[in-house]
């Protein structure tokens, strides 16, 4: 078969399968022992580099992305009224399914017993840390300093300063006209862009898988293997259950059509385990692959990367059951309920990046007194559960994407029911058209001579 014509997502399908089949055996066969020539220039070396590097290439995007994106967004919607109701039913649902997903992590866990007579050693030290007051939160969406949000690239003030300069732009009418096609310009330099960092992910996935099964093993795997499979069941069971659900009952669309146009974004946040560095992936997808205009669509995905915890929000409820059982902490009803808030709560004021769920759950574990030494039993595994959580999570901010596009009339249905619409197959597409090549030359040779 001509790889040209396989797909992106196939191509990064079997990334992810060759790479958990080479990271496996390299661990089975004790080839990645520390200081070892496979330990020292291929694990920690070749696939470390290759990864890293473009979860950078990836993070490097977010930021410009979000930013022109949502300007381009806040002015095709047009009118303020409608950007409110776009933001008080994105802000809804992500709630509204982040509480669904703790409830049924907690009481599925809770049903399994996962945890009881268990004697497990820590093998790994955490450092808790205590939740950041609401009033704070509230504080820190509005930026004291825009650039040096976007230095660090801090979503809620970026997506803050983002809306109000689109909406000044709108205020200021005829003579912002040039401004607004700039941004609009730029936007669709930075999804070209995407393209082309896109094109590197079968080997990036590859490298990044790769390394996790090196070092992660089966050993661990087998030593918690109850808190895995309750953890796993309850996020596949959100993500094909509720979220599905939710899809079919609030748009009427097709969740298998959904399902089979949402691989894409769901692997490469397996891999890179980050929603933050997945918003690229995702906007892309929603937009091009199930029709959601980009006037919501650039609103929606970084708000749900943001706020959106559903999968991190399943973990701290399984997680807090699971060392509750193992230190014989009895939680109660109020207990439990506190964790429910707690979690959501904490979901809208933390970023969607790496690791970021044993925060939120040393946060958890603090409110309701469960020793915050216990996130170390589960802390080896937390690597493997974040990436797949982080898929739930990506699939939850495409879900609600497309729910707001649908309620507002702004989706496509003919490109969301087209299996073919936005399938990336595209080598051709990174090519420079010779014409196209030309004509700019000559723009720039004739800007040089007139100046």
């Amino acid at each position: 078969m001509d790889s040209k014509r396989l797909s992106l997502t196939t191509k990064v399908m079997f990334g992810l399968l060759l790479g958990i089949a080479v990271g496996l055996a390299f661990n089975l066969l004790s080839l990645n022992e520390k200081g070892s020539f496979i330990n020292t220039y291929i694990t920690d070396g070749l696939f470390d580099v290759v990864g890293k590097m473009f979860i950078n290439a990836l993070k490097m995007l977010v930021v410009p992305l979000v930013f022109f994106s949502l300007i381009c967004g806040v002015c095709g919607i047009g009118h303020l009224s409608t950007l409110g109701r776009v933001g008080s039913k994105s802000f809804v649902l992500y709630m509204l399914t982040t509480a669904i997903a703790i409830t049924l992590g907690i009481t599925i866990a809770a049903f399994a017993g996962i945890g009881e007579g268990m004697q497990l050693q820590s093998t790994a030290n955490f450092i808790g840390k205590d939740a950041p007051p609401l009033s704070e939160v509230l504080i820190g969406i509005i930026p004291t300093n825009p650039i040096q949000t976007m230095a660090q690239g801090n979503m809620l003030p970026l997506i803050f300063f983002s809306i109000l300069t689109g909406i000044s732009m709108l205020m200021v009418g005829k003579k912002a006209k040039s401004l607004i096609q700039g941004a609009e310009i730029a936007n669709e330099v930075m999804m070209k862009m995407v393209t082309i960092v896109m094109a590197v992910a079968p080997y990036a996935v590859f490298a990044l898988i790769a390394k996790s099964m090196a070092e992660l093993g089966l050993d661990l795997l087998t030593s918690l293997a109850g808190y895995i499979l309750v953890l796993v069941t309850v996020l596949m069971l959100h993500l094909f259950g509720t979220l599905m659900l939710i899809l079919k009952l609030f748009s009427g669309l097709s969740p298998t059509i959904f399902l089979s146009k949402i691989r894409n974004a769901q692997m490469f946040a397996f891999s890179t385990a980050s929603s933050n560095a997945t918003i690229p992936v995702t906007l892309k997808t929603v937009t091009e692959r199930m029709g959601v205009n980009n006037a919501i669509a650039s609103f929606t995905v970084p708000f749900g990367a943001t706020i959106n915890m559903d999968g991190t929000a399943i973990m701290q409820g399984v997680a807090t059951v699971f060392i509750a059982n193992v230190y014989g902490v009895d939680l109660s009803l109020m207990g439990y309920l506190t964790v429910i808030l707690m979690s959501v709560l904490a979901s809208i004021g933390t970023a969607g990046v790496p690791g970021v769920g044993l925060i939120m759950l040393s946060m958890v574990f603090a409110q309701v007194g469960l020793p915050i030494e216990g996130i170390g039993l589960i802390l080896g595994v937390d690597r493997l559960m974040d990436m797949i959580r982080t898929a739930v999570n990506v699939s939850g901010d495409a879900v609600v994407s497309t729910i707001v596009a649908k309620s507002e009339g702004k989706l496509d249905a003919y490109v969301y029911n087209n299996p073919e619409a936005g399938a990336l197959s595209e080598n051709d597409s990174l090519f420079i058209d010779e014409a196209t090549e030309e004509d700019i030359a000559q723009v720039v040779q004739q800007t040089h001579d007139t100046a």
